[in-house]
Order: structure tokens, then C-alpha cells, then sequence
């Protein structure tokens, strides 16, 4: 039998994935790998974007370095260690990025249960500057405030910037709901556009950061955000039988936590986009997303089908999108596509 040479990675015994790749060569991994991986995601995003002042400036394997996501936010790094190995070359990393981006702000956000996976404790913490004077960033002409800290994941939804600007082409009025709102990014696109939203999120923090970016955008009397459970919510606006909406966006968080949930995420999934069509006028729009990459496009779609069937609505499918390209897909990874965005129309 003859030795095959297929990589060099790291090992960790603890982690449910033991083995990760960095590289096909035989290479040391040094600090002139990492930085030569950060320098090259960087690069990337100065092609993509030229001076855009917020997006994802690292994604873990999509960038060749499983482990390590970096958010960029106006002069705010966000970093998150996710695995043991990029863990290991914490201070590397640090310090590439403050040579090559020199931000202001550096922001460590350890808190994800893959760390407990891979045996790392969770914490969080600044480690440059301060976030007295919160960031704020523009999206396609509209302002929004970050909270690199305290907000969820690392402030922001940036996966989902293009899918939110798309949506315009299709909404440019009537009165809508953006369920899950968090910050108000889908609501203040679409009253940009010239429509009335009602941002609902369960979260009072995410309503009052929601209701803070519509006065910054001047959007207060198109937009009002609502502190409750979208699940209550729904099934109260449904007592009225009512085809109330022209539009609704879904972005629910990530049901599917392991590949062993999966049955529970899909009626979740089904109940919630059920109750949103029966709200919807005929001829309206759904936005509806998924973010769980254990859900594949194939069941996503089905599972609209077959919300769609107990609406008694027809559905005509206008695009199927994914994730922002400061994600990149890696395709010998399918994991690396997570994010499914269906624009539908409901008949």
C-alpha cells in the first residue's frame, strides 16, 4: 500500500470534526501562511467592493483558513475563533490584521457553541480602542448603527446585503411585515422604496436598535418595529382571515442547530411560511430565507411547496438567492452555502 499525500491540516481529537485541511501542499504553517491567507481575502475584497465600509473580510473556509470569521464594520474588526486551530494562531492573526487593515477597533466575539465543541472556553472582549461612539455604516444609501458587542453574532446580518437591495426591484410600495427585523435592514430598504413596514422581533434590544436606525434614515413614519414573537404574532393577525399584506419578509434565525433536528426545523419552517401566505394578497411578495446549512435548497423548496399546498396558495418562484459574495462558496464544501433567499410571488 503507498502513502498518499493528500494535505496539511490540524488535528482535534475533541472536535466533530477532527481534521481540517489549510492546504493541498506540503507547506509549513507559519505566520508567512497567514498572512499571505489574510492578505489574499483582503485583496479579494478590495475587488469586490473598492470602498464599501462594511462586509465579511474573512469566512472561515471560503477564505482557505477554517475557523476564523472577521466582519468589518466602518473602522471595527469583529473576530471570532471558532475552532482550535485558528485559535492557536490567535495572536498571528491579531496582528496581521491591525498591520494590513489598521482599524481602529478590534472586537473579540468567542461566544459560538463551536467553540465548546472544539474544548475552547466562551468569552468576549475589545482589544483595541473603545465602543464608546458605536459604528455606523451605509448599505446602498441607508445608515445603520452596529453594536459589535452586544448585538447578535457580530452585530450584523451581512450575508444577507444583497438579497435586501434585490428585493427593491420588486417592492416599491404597499404595506408589509419584516418578521425577525433584528436591526431593521429589510425594513429600511423597503421603505426606502416607498412602502410601510411593521418590523416584529422578539428581541426589545433588536426593537429599539431598529427603531434608532429609522430616525438616522428619516424612515420613522413609514416604519414601525414591534416587540413580540413571531410565531403569537402570525397567529393573532390570522384570526382576522384577512389577506392583509402586499408583502412579508421572513429571515428567521437558524432552526437547525445538527442535522439530528432537522424534522422540528422544517415544521417550524412550514408553520411560519404557512401563516405568512395566508396574510399575503394575492398577487404579493414573499421574501423568505433560511439560514441553516443543514437545510439543503432541495428541502427548502419543498418545504415552500409544501407550506404553499396548506395555504391554498399558488406559488410562482421569481428568483432563489444565496449568500453575499464576502461569503465566497468553496465547492468542494457544500457547507459553505448556507443561505437560501426565495423571492416568491403568492397567488
Amino acid at each position: 500500500m503507498h502513502d498518499l499525500f493528500l494535505g496539511t491540516g490540524y488535528i482535534n481529537p475533541q472536535s466533530l470534526i477532527s481534521v481540517r485541511l489549510l492546504t493541498r501542499e506540503k507547506e509549513e504553517i507559519d505566520e508567512k501562511f497567514i498572512r499571505r491567507r489574510i492578505k489574499d481575502a483582503v485583496n479579494l475584497r478590495e475587488r469586490l467592493f473598492g470602498k464599501r465600509d462594511a462586509f465579511r473580510l474573512f469566512y472561515s473556509e471560503g477564505d482557505y483558513l477554517p475557523g476564523l470569521i472577521v466582519d468589518k464594520y466602518a473602522d471595527c474588526l469583529v473576530l471570532q475563533f471558532l475552532t482550535a486551530g485558528a485559535e492557536a494562531f490567535r495572536d498571528i492573526i491579531i496582528r496581521t490584521l491591525d498591520e494590513l487593515v489598521n482599524p481602529g477597533i478590534m472586537v473579540l466575539r468567542n461566544e459560538s457553541r463551536m467553540r465548546t465543541l472544539e474544548g475552547l472556553p466562551l468569552h468576549k472582549e475589545v482589544i483595541k480602542g473603545d465602543l464608546r461612539v458605536l459604528p455606523v455604516v451605509r448599505e446602498d444609501g441607508l445608515l445603520f448603527e452596529i453594536d459589535p458587542y452586544e448585538g447578535q453574532k457580530t452585530g450584523f446580518f451581512l450575508d444577507q446585503r444583497e438579497n435586501r437591495v434585490s428585493l427593491k426591484k420588486y417592492v416599491s410600495g404597499g404595506r408589509g411585515l419584516d418578521l425577525f427585523c433584528y436591526l431593521g435592514a429589510w425594513s429600511m430598504h423597503l421603505a426606502s422604496a416607498g412602502a410601510e413596514v411593521i418590523g416584529v422581533d422578539a428581541s426589545e434590544r433588536a426593537v429599539v436598535s431598529a427603531k434608532r436606525n429609522a430616525e438616522l434614515n428619516g424612515l420613522g413614519e413609514r416604519s414601525a418595529f414591534v416587540k413580540d414573537d413571531v410565531f403569537s404574532f402570525l397567529e393573532r393577525e390570522l384570526e382576522s382571515a384577512e389577506k392583509k399584506y402586499d408583502f412579508i419578509v421572513l429571515d428567521p434565525p437558524a432552526f437547525v442547530k445538527s442535522a439530528s433536528k432537522i424534522k422540528e426545523a422544517i415544521k417550524a419552517y412550514r408553520e411560519l411560511n404557512e401563516m405568512s401566505m395566508k396574510l399575503i394578497k394575492p398577487g404579493g411578495m414573499l421574501a423568505t430565507s433560511s439560514c441553516s446549512y443543514h437545510l439543503s435548497k432541495e428541502i427548502f423548496g419543498d418545504m415552500l411547496h409544501s407550506a404553499g399546498r396548506n395555504a391554498k396558495r399558488s406559488l410562482r418562484l421569481l428568483e432563489m438567492r444565496s449568500q453575499s459574495p464576502d461569503h465566497p462558496v468553496l465547492l468542494s464544501m457544500p457547507e459553505t452555502e448556507y443561505l437560501k433567499c426565495a423571492f416568491l410571488i403568492v397567488d
